[in-house]
This record gives C-alpha cells, sequence and structure tokens, in this order.
C-alpha cells in the first residue's frame, strides 16, 4: 500500500530519495499532461517535467504536508509552462498574435503568473466544495485525468463525473468572484477552466 502525501512530504524533509521517487510515480504523467496542452510541445513538455520535479526537490523543506503536493505541482508546472510560452513567442516575433490568441484573457499584465496567494485562493475554494466534488477537481484538474479515468476510479459514470465537474467548477468561480479582492480575478478564472 502506497504512503499518502503528508508522509512523504514529511520523508522528503528528511532528504529521502524514495519518497521523491514514490511522488514522481504518482504525479509525472499528469504534470506532463498539463504542461503538454500549454506548449504543444513534446520535448519541451519533457523538459519542462524535470524542472518541476527538480523545483519540488529543492523545496521540499519548505512543502506543508497539509497541503496538496499535486496542487503545488500544478502550479508550478503551469508557471513554467506559461514562462516558456512568453520566452518562446517574444523570440518568434509572432508575440502579438499568439499571445493574443491564446492568452487573450490574461491580458500583458506581467504578474499574471499565479502567485502563493493565488495558489490558496483555489485551495480554499477546492475545500469548500464536498468530498466527491474535492476528489473529481482533484482527479481531473491537479491530476489531469480524463473523465473515462476519473470515472473508472471512483466508479460512477462518465457522465456523473461530468455533471459534478461542471457543478464544481461553477462553485469554485462562485467562490473566486467572491473572494479575490485585489488577485487577478479573470486569470485565476482561466487557470481553474484551463484544464478540461
Amino acid at each position: 500500500m502506497s504512503r499518502p502525501d503528508p508522509s512523504l512530504v514529511e520523508l522528503l524533509h528528511k532528504d529521502d530519495i524514495g519518497a521523491f521517487d514514490t511522488l514522481f510515480k504518482k504525479y509525472h504523467l499528469a504534470v506532463y499532461r498539463n504542461i503538454l496542452k500549454i506548449t504543444k510541445d513534446e520535448s519541451t513538455s519533457e523538459d519542462l517535467l524535470q524542472e518541476a520535479f527538480i523545483r519540488l526537490w529543492e523545496k521540499r523543506m519548505q512543502l506543508d504536508p497539509e497541503q496538496s503536493v499535486a496542487g503545488w505541482l500544478f502550479v508550478i508546472s503551469f508557471n513554467l509552462s506559461v514562462n516558456y510560452t512568453r520566452k518562446k513567442l517574444r523570440e518568434q516575433v509572432i508575440h502579438k498574435e499568439l499571445f493574443c490568441n491564446h492568452f487573450q484573457q490574461i491580458g500583458q499584465d506581467s504578474t499574471a503568473i499565479l502567485n502563493e496567494e493565488q495558489y490558496y485562493l483555489l485551495q480554499k475554494g477546492i475545500e469548500q466544495l464536498s468530498p466527491q466534488k474535492r476528489k473529481i477537481i482533484n482527479l481531473c484538474k491537479l491530476e489531469g485525468k480524463t473523465y473515462e479515468e476519473a470515472a473508472a476510479e471512483l466508479k460512477i459514470s462518465r457522465h456523473t463525473v461530468k455533471e459534478y465537474l461542471s457543478a464544481a467548477m461553477a462553485s469554485l468561480n462562485d467562490y473566486v468572484r467572491k473572494n479575490a479582492s485585489h488577485v487577478a480575478v479573470p486569470f485565476l478564472l482561466l487557470v481553474v477552466n484551463n484544464y478540461n
């Protein structure tokens, strides 16, 4: 039986390579899928995946065992992917055209990268959901699983997963709108809705 994430984080604090390997095996595929959705490039996605897990190791002492490792990896990989994409766009001269097409909702605000405050707002919003909706958000949004994979894991129909996810996203959007006073609301909502 595999150890729960909080226990693995505590082992990471003790420089346990085995705990790191377990987290890598558990989340690397989902993180890779999420990166690939942004970069659209397999080789780049593999590099950014490695970078995300290097950051996990480097920041292991700062990880809170009570916070979601999947969520932490989601934020780091999202930031790395957006940074890479921005750099690539600048280098290719077609920055404006692609920026408008793919990042219209983000705008040109250099503070658009998801910061710790925004991450905790999302985390708090997820915590307000029912246990079943929380599971589906974690599976479909943070772990990058398809409706079919989530349905198989939860032993419910694909349609039920879709319905729960839709209701959960509506609740989460509502929570973000009500509680994001000085956080970039449009950007947060884009992040929340980005991974289908």
